[in-house]
């Protein structure tokens, strides 16, 4: 049951709240004088504060009220605090919400205004402290993984890909192949780089093929290497990727584009570490570990006859499934910062913020690094502009000044980055918590 610690020198005010309360099952506590409150709420847990404004009999002028508030946030700062005013000092009250008071009510009050805001006050403190106790376990399992592991340089925050991270981690040890799988763009390289960094093998060799930035006739002499006169132009004999790779890493990107006559070799190296070159009959051995990539649904591949069933569970051991960027919503404006590279002393405009967590981002981590790139160069003075990202106009409407205003998804996303928690989705998109109200109201969107 949740707690309310009532501070008011009345006693017929403090009961008649009291009694209102336990109606709906919330506990009151009651303290007669800011002393005897603030030593309260040292001694006992509670939700939320409603405190009178004045404590001394014959003043009106609030400064006792405006105290107590005061000595409340310096101590419990999360605290949500609701004041009892009356007319004679409701300017004191508004100030203090200006500073930091969850609301005012003025004297007499009205019950169901004043339980509704309680319970909505007590909602979304629960909710807070239940968003702040999982960033700090998403907090702790980072710090464990950056103590363990050997992250490559990974920026990430979204829960998401802390968990492909985690499973990377967890299986880099092991000498079984590893199927990367996501749309382009998103990090795939990233991630095969940080299993090879923390395996058996992280010494040797960390060898890349893009088999889809390779015509089909020389992927496989890129693949096994090719004796000279194997096929028109090889002059000389050269030397594969799984020779280049041998006792390290081989990661072959976008596998869905090799031909089906590499697929077949590729098995064979697989189950038994040997292969012979183009145009040669001498067998070579290898000691590589695969970790391959596709942005293909490689089980419709199999089905269309286009890729070979016993290679896909071959390589299919462990799949790591990376969400494309828009699946992983904060992640971007920490990868956003990380971008700016040399134009780290530049800071991005609430208004940008709101663009950047609004946009589809159809290129995923690769279309916002160019983003990025072109907003550090284009940038004047300090701050990164809604204009300096050139984005679609469609990620949201043009405010007075030049800014675009968050629409429907950015404002999801916001709130749902902060739980549920108005006053905290409001400041990431650069809006007063009154001004994202509206705009919610506007847009349809209902209060959490």
């Amino acid at each position: 049951m949740p707690t309310v610690l009532i501070i008011d020198d009345n006693a017929a005010v403090a009961i008649a709240l009291e009694v209102l309360f336990s109606l709906h099952d919330i506990d009151a506590l009651r303290a007669a004088s800011p002393e005897a409150g603030l030593d309260m709420l040292e001694r006992h847990s509670v939700d939320l504060v409603l405190q009178d404004m004045n404590f001394t009999a014959d003043t009106t002028s609030g400064e006792e009220g405006t105290a107590l508030f005061r000595a409340i946030r310096e101590r419990h700062p999360e605290l949500p605090v609701i004041l009892l005013t009356a007319w004679t000092h409701l300017d004191a009250a508004v100030d203090l919400v200006k500073a930091g008071a969850a609301d005012y009510l003025a004297k007499p009050w009205d019950d169901n205004r004043l339980i509704a805001t309680v319970h909505n006050l007590i909602e979304l403190g629960q909710t807070k402290r239940a968003l702040q106790q999982r960033l700090q376990t998403e907090l702790r399992q980072r710090r464990e993984l950056e103590r363990g592991y050997d992250l490559r340089g990974m920026v990430w925050q979204d829960p998401a890909t802390e968990r492909v991270v985690h499973l990377a981690c967890q299986v880099a040890r092991a000498d079984v192949p590893v199927l990367i799988s996501g749309p382009n763009g998103t990090g795939k390289e990233r991630i095969a780089e940080i299993i090879q960094a923390n395996s058996a093998v992280r010494d040797g060799p960390f060898v890349v093929l893009n088999c889809g930035a390779l015509p089909a006739e020389l992927i496989e002499a890129e693949l096994f290497g090719a004796d000279a006169g194997a096929y028109t132009g090889a002059s000389k004999a050269r030397e594969g990727k799984f020779e280049a790779a041998d006792g390290g890493t081989l990661f072959l990107d976008e596998i869905g584009n090799l031909p089906l006559a590499g697929q077949m070799k590729l098995l064979r190296v697989l189950e038994t570490g040997r292969f012979e070159r183009l145009g040669s009959n001498r067998e070579r051995q290898v000691k590589v570990r695969v970790v391959s990539a596709t942005n293909a649904d490689l089980q419709a591949m199999i089905r269309a006859g286009s890729f070979r069933e016993d290679l896909f569970y071959r390589l299919n051991v462990i799949e790591l499934r990376l969400p494309p960027l828009a699946g992983r919503p904060a992640d971007i404006l920490p990868l956003a910062r990380h971008f700016l590279g040399a134009h780290q002393h530049l800071q991005l405009h609430p208004s940008a913020q709101a663009a950047l967590l609004a946009h589809p981002w159809p290129g995923n981590v690769r279309e916002l690094k160019n983003v990025m790139a072109r907003a550090g160069l284009l940038a004047t003075g300090d701050l990164i502009k809604v204009g300096d990202l050139g984005l679609p106009a469609a990620a949201g409407a043009v405010l007075e000044d030049g800014a675009r205003e968050p629409d429907r998804d950015a404002i999801g996303l916001a709130l749902s980055r902060a739980g549920g928690v108005v006053a905290q989705a409001a400041a990431e998109l650069g809006l007063s918590r009154q001004a994202l109200y509206r705009r919610m109201e506007r847009l349809g969107i209902a209060r959490p």
